[in-house]
């Protein structure tokens, strides 16, 4: 097989794999899309009333209200009553690690994830460009190839428009799809941002509300069972 007819097949390949990149980019990015509008209050207005709600039970230390609000319809899908319910779920630890029990699960569960799909569709932005770059290489090289042989096998010279156009064509399906991955990507960083200010601006102030009330409830524990022990030694 000759270098042109290599370089000619490696070209057109090009396009197979800038298909398949705007194919995960764009399924990535509507997956992104979806994930966050459900993971996020719809209006501000819903995160007020459940920030009034859930504050209301901690105060009368519901926990079992509490737990099941949070995982039950309209909200088990929302990353706030999500952690909110696995923070008050969780009784064996201690109330000064509650804060920062439920932020690291957000870091770990809900923000590692959403940036693990983030670095793939900038990975597609950055390689479908570059791919257009290869293919335009190897339009040229093959270009300048068959320009090379004309005096000896009399190649037409429009023969050359077909290189040529491969060299055109790739860096611009290129540039197609990565336009719009960078515009839908920048879309999606800014709900990323505005689940993480939600995140500081609803959860955190429930989380510093349910440690203190653990820690009155285990305070008040702690004065029952010593006036217990007290009363059985009167006893």
């Amino acid at each position: 097989m000759e270098l042109n007819q290599i370089i000619e097949w490696a070209g057109n390949s090009i396009y197979a794999f800038q298909a398949l990149g705007a194919l995960v980019g764009g399924t990535l990015c509507v997956i992104l899309f979806r994930q966050l509008a459900t993971k996020r209050f719809r209006t501000h207005k819903e995160a007020e009333e459940f920030r009034e709600e859930c504050s209301q039970w901690i105060r009368d230390h519901n926990w079992e209200a509490l737990i099941a609000r949070c995982d039950a319809p309209p909200w088990w899908t929302k990353v706030c009553p999500q952690l909110l319910g696995l923070a008050a779920s969780r009784t064996d630890i201690p109330p000064a690690e509650i804060r920062n029990f439920a932020l690291d699960q957000f870091e770990r569960e809900v923000q590692a994830e959403l940036e693990h799909k983030v670095m793939w569709v900038n990975t597609v932005i950055k390689s479908a460009p570059m791919l257009g770059l290869l293919g335009t290489v190897a339009g040229m090289i093959a270009a300048f190839g068959k320009i090379a042989s004309m005096q000896k096998s009399g190649t037409d010279p429009s023969m050359l428009a077909n290189d040529i156009s491969l060299a055109l064509i790739t860096t611009a399906v290129g540039l197609v799809i990565a336009v719009p991955l960078m515009i839908a990507i920048s879309a999606i960083l800014i709900r990323v941002r505005k689940l993480q200010f939600e995140v500081d601006q609803i959860l955190t102030p429930l989380l510093d509300q349910l440690a203190e009330a653990r820690f009155a409830e285990t305070q008040q524990k702690v004065r029952t069972s010593s006036s217990e022990r007290q009363v059985e030694r009167t006893r």
